[in-house]
């Protein structure tokens, strides 16, 4: 599908894969609405994009508050007549193990309020508005890790399986009234949120580059699923045996840590 002139809303547009979604998307000549919520961040993507000759409208908004993100859908469509394409880019990871957050329910609080309820509550202010048009495509990232038994990331993949659940909902009901639905499943992105954990310094991971034509697929192309090979086939194995993969892969994961961990 040519972007050319298509209107596409990004959250999490002021670093990392957002970033680089927003200045490829832009280049294809798609007008690309940037929110996140710092300001000055937002000011030099939409700069890098307006220097390159692309548009790009920037919208400062905490998404997890519910006015504001009502007010920032309210304020992208009095600027624009149609909306074609939401990205649910934005989010956040915790890695701890789940012993050590017996006391730290907020941990999953907060990433089910960015993860989940903040790209419901966005793909729900957008619906009147994709349906009265007749069309509209709903993108979600997800993750990988969701697609394999990953342990320490109990609060953000259950963020993100939430997240999966309701796009097969919204794909289901609304699939044959324009609604398109797609999942983003990324695999380990080098990204300020991936390094903030210390031990996966050495570790292989895609490029935020890379990682935003995945997302550029997605919208150009339309799948219900963007992943890896290995990550379709690891979620193959997963559905029909789980307890053999899970026992499997449980020390190989550790052994993968110990190894990094000698590398700091």
């Amino acid at each position: 599908m040519s972007l050319n002139g298509k209107t596409i809303i990004l959250t999490g547009g002021s670093s990392g894969i957002g970033e680089q979604a927003a200045i490829q998307l832009a280049s294809l000549g798609a007008k690309v609405c940037i929110v996140a919520r710092r300001s000055d961040e937002l000011e030099r993507v939409q700069n890098l994009i307006q220097q390159q000759g692309g548009q790009a409208w920037i919208y400062p908004t905490d998404i997890t508050k519910n006015d504001d993100a009502q007010q920032c859908i309210e304020k992208i469509l009095s600027e624009h007549k149609t909306v074609d394409v939401l990205i649910n880019n934005a989010a956040r990871s915790i890695r701890r193990p789940i012993m050590e957050a017996l006391d730290r329910l907020h941990d999953y609080e907060r990433t089910m309020q960015i993860n989940y309820f903040a790209a419901v509550r966005l793909t729900l202010a957008l619906l009147p508005h994709f349906l009265a048009n007749g069309h509209g495509h709903v993108v979600n990232v997800s993750t990988m890790s969701t697609q394999v038994p990953i342990p320490l990331f109990s609060a953000y993949l259950a963020s993100k399986s939430a997240l999966e659940s309701f796009s097969r909902s919204l794909k289901m009901e609304l699939g044959d009234q324009g609604i398109n639905v797609s999942i983003v499943y990324f695999p380990m992105v080098r990204t300020p949120m991936s390094s903030k954990t210390k031990i996966y310094k050495h570790m292989r991971m895609l490029d935020t580059d890379t990682a935003a034509g995945w997302l550029v697929k997605a919208v150009q192309e339309k799948p219900y699923r963007v992943t890896s090979t290995s990550g379709a086939i690891a979620n193959a194995l997963l559905n029909t045996a789980p307890n053999t993969v899970m026992s499997l892969t449980r020390p190989l994961f550790k052994l993968m840590d110990r190894r990094l961990e000698k590398k700091l």
